[in-house]
């Protein structure tokens, strides 16, 4: 994050995309704003024990007291700020995560005037029975428009997790080209679901993404060869070995 101006400078802008700045304090949100950013994000551990061991926040209520500065400075300056709420499922530290701690930690954000919460199961053990118990508790005090789903796919089960999200009126789906990615403070969890399986089911249920599946393959494949990464991703592994075996033939 030390190097967000640097990242977000060298980008090269498409009208209609945003590009989110991770601004974990004020310090941050300053440094973002000297590059006109116009989206930030908040994150909060839904456990005392992963904001001890993420942010150095000894209590979720200390991390949103923290935040409430930050997301106030930043609606001051025509800057929309999202959300995150992490271990909505499970903690490395704590194991078993109450839905109403998601629930509360993400009301919390909410009325602090992020547009958007990002629930995210950080170190991918939800199900879709855990995923409804916490979905149901959330949306009991937040919209469903304003709700978001970020699921990693330790277990294999992330894109079940999102469809029983898409069935309870959420909208909103994180994920990762490649499924590259992880998280430092949740040891063996893998990245974020892979974009391109999640393009796939969703035009697999007629729903239209406006992504082209197979430039978003390519692009895959090309970071992965630029990270020296192992593409994750189930549906971009088909259709290239489909391509190999249409060239050998």
């Amino acid at each position: 994050m030390a190097d967000h101006k640097e990242v977000y400078q060298g980008l090269t802008k498409k009208e209609g995309v945003k590009y989110p700045v991770l601004t974990p304090n004020m310090k941050g949100l300053e440094s973002a704003l000297t590059v006109n950013v116009d989206r930030v994000a908040v994150f909060v551990g839904a456990t005392n024990q992963f904001c001890k061991a993420n942010i150095n926040m000894d209590t979720v209520d200390d991390a949103l007291k923290k935040y409430e500065e930050v997301v106030k400075k930043a609606i001051a300056n025509n800057v929309e700020v999202r959300g995150y709420v992490s271990c909505v499922c499970g903690c490395p530290y704590k194991g078993y995560v109450d839905p109403h701690e998601v629930a509360y930690a993400a009301h919390a954000l909410y009325e602090m005037g992020c547009y958007e919460i990002s629930l995210g199961d950080t170190i991918g053990v939800g199900t879709p029975g855990s995923t409804e118990n916490m979905l149901s508790a959330v949306l009991s005090c937040i919209p469903d428009k304003s709700v978001a789903v970020h699921f990693h796919n330790t277990y294999g089960q992330a894109l079940a997790n999102i469809l029983r999200s898409l069935q309870m009126g959420v909208s909103a789906v994180d994920s990762s080209v490649a499924g590259i990615g992880g998280c430092p403070f949740a040891k063996k969890a893998t990245g974020n679901v892979p974009t391109e399986d999640v393009v796939y089911m969703l035009q697999g249920m007629d729903i239209d993404t406006g992504i082209n599946l197979e430039q978003l393959i390519e692009v895959g494949e090309w970071i992965c060869h630029l990270m020296d990464k192992d593409n994750k991703s189930n549906v971009a592994l088909a259709y290239l070995s489909q391509q190999d075996n249409s060239s050998s033939s």
